[in-house]
């Protein structure tokens, strides 16, 4: 490992430490399905913090909604979810639905809207435009685009699988090595995000959370066995251990989707432009260590030949964290 790369995965894993706290920022989702004229049933899921507190997101609606049935919630996967039903004159089509306390928070809320006829309606809430005025036409292109955001917000804030493509990096020889292992992590974390989104396979949450850490904490392991001269599984067949791991990333990804739901009309459209966008933001990702990586070359910076051990045991702590947090909370 050059004396460049080493200070650039210091410089990266240092941005990552004020994040140890690894898919904090989940998505919350909100449904309104007409379910008679002028009449429609709310599903509301917010970010839950632990098994009794939830993130302070608050829906509210125009004046002239009436609220037909009190709201019913509880806590359930991670989240605290509350159904209610709704009604207003002449539709839903023109009013505005805003939800309280998210411009105080980093997360964002994807609103879907299904009318009578089957028609869907997706959009995105953020902290900067925490309400949205419902439109009176939906179209394919807006279930697209908020997806494949979606997918690129969730692998640039999914802090763990970062790691481990970093970790990727620095073991892997050669660019054609690399392209191939790539390759095989984004196949392998493709089939498990489509085959649990679609109900196929079930895996509980939280101990996948946990392994996808413990993967991690190998990978730091297998670059400094690299380091030392004793060549791993990882440097002699790095597409094998991408292969096996991005299955188990691709349980990651899927638990994510899950929390905000897929719009039923549009599954397999909602499906692939998500994955289409972590796959855009994982390029992103290699793309931006790369430039920097040759940025920190031309400058020719010279450090102690011990900073090679500084990315990985960076790595592997922060690793090791999430992994002992997770476990940990299994019995929260």
């Amino acid at each position: 490992m050059s004396i460049s790369l080493a200070l650039l995965c210091c410089f990266v894993t240092a941005c990552l430490l004020p994040w140890a706290n690894a898919h904090e920022l989940r998505p919350g989702y909100l449904e309104l399905r007409e379910s008679a004229p002028e009449t429609y049933e709310v599903l509301w899921k917010v970010p839950a913090r632990g098994a009794n507190e939830r993130l302070g997101l608050f829906l509210r609606f125009a004046p002239d909604v009436e609220v037909l049935t009190e709201p019913v919630g509880g806590f359930q996967g991670g989240a605290y979810i509350q159904r209610m039903r709704i009604r207003r004159a002449d539709g839903l089509d023109g009013t505005p639905v805003t939800v309280d306390g998210l411009d105080a928070t980093y997360t964002d809320i994807l609103l879907r809207f299904e009318r009578g006829d089957g028609s869907v309606l997706t959009h995105r809430l953020t902290p900067q435009a925490p309400s949205y005025v419902i439109e009176a036409r939906p179209g394919f292109g807006g279930v697209a685009w908020t997806y494949f955001v979606l997918g690129v917000e969730h692998i640039l804030q999914g802090f763990d699988h970062l790691l481990f493509v970093l970790a990727l990096l620095l073991v892997v020889a050669g660019w054609r090595r690399l392209v191939h292992t790539i390759t095989a992590f984004t196949v392998a974390h493709s089939i498990t995000l489509a085959l649990a989104t679609l109900g196929f396979v079930h895996v509980p949450g939280a101990p996948v959370e946990a392994v996808v850490a413990l993967s991690i904490v190998f990978m730091a392991a297998e670059i400094i066995r690299e380091r030392q001269g004793r060549r791993g599984l990882t440097a002699r067949r790095p597409w094998v251990v991408a292969l096996i791991f991005g299955l188990l990333h691709g349980f990651g990804f899927a638990g994510a989707l899950s929390e905000v739901g897929l719009p039923q009309t549009s599954i397999p459209l909602a499906l692939f432009t998500f994955n289409l966008g972590v796959e855009a933001g994982q390029l992103l990702f290699v793309g931006t260590i790369v430039v920097i990586y040759i940025i920190i070359r031309r400058l020719r910076i010279t450090a102690p030949e011990w900073a090679w051990r500084l990315p990985p045991y960076a790595i592997g702590s922060i690793a090791a964290f999430w992994m002992i947090e997770r476990i940990v909370g299994f019995w929260g």
